[in-house]
């Protein structure tokens, strides 16, 4: 991954001012991806880690074809999704039960806490998608659903 600032370094420092003083501009360029705990692979982009976020973090995810997440939430977090690439049928609500299909140009809303797993409908391609969430530390808030112990 390739972290540039708008200044002179190549490299963020966590320990350098990462408040309101900021005045330099973060460039995140991720170079390989990353197993998430929803069992995805991810591009890292803007985090606490990556970039000193401290109320965002942004993300490329990529489903691979006739691919599915594990079920999951997000704990006290909202998300965002911007469906770059495909069509993703995403079953979510208490069990699983409900279910919305998405395509590219979608933008898509998940309230906190709101069990989901999304699922590649092509059998051939990829589907891409921009994640965001008001949560800059990207994982830690991940927890995986069964909805068995609900149905």
């Amino acid at each position: 991954m390739t972290v540039q600032k708008a200044t002179d370094s190549n490299h963020f420092d966590a320990s350098e001012d990462c408040g309101e003083n900021r005045v330099e501009i973060i460039t995140v360029r991720p170079d390989a991806e990353t197993l998430t705990r929803q069992r995805l692979p991810y591009f890292i982009g803007i985090s606490e880690a990556t970039a000193g976020a401290k109320g965002i973090s942004m993300n490329l995810v990529i489903i691979p074809p006739s691919g599915s997440a594990e079920p999951h939430l997000h704990r006290d977090y909202e998300t965002a999704i911007y469906l770059i690439q495909g069509r993703v049928e995403t079953r979510y609500g208490k069990g699983l039960k409900q279910s919305v299909v998405n395509e590219a140009g979608d933008f898509i809303f998940i309230p906190p806490n709101v069990p989901h797993q999304p699922h590649n409908l092509s059998a051939t391609e990829p589907a891409h998608a921009l994640v965001a969430r008001n949560d800059p530390n990207e994982q830690e808030n991940v927890v995986l659903y069964n909805p068995d112990l609900e149905s």
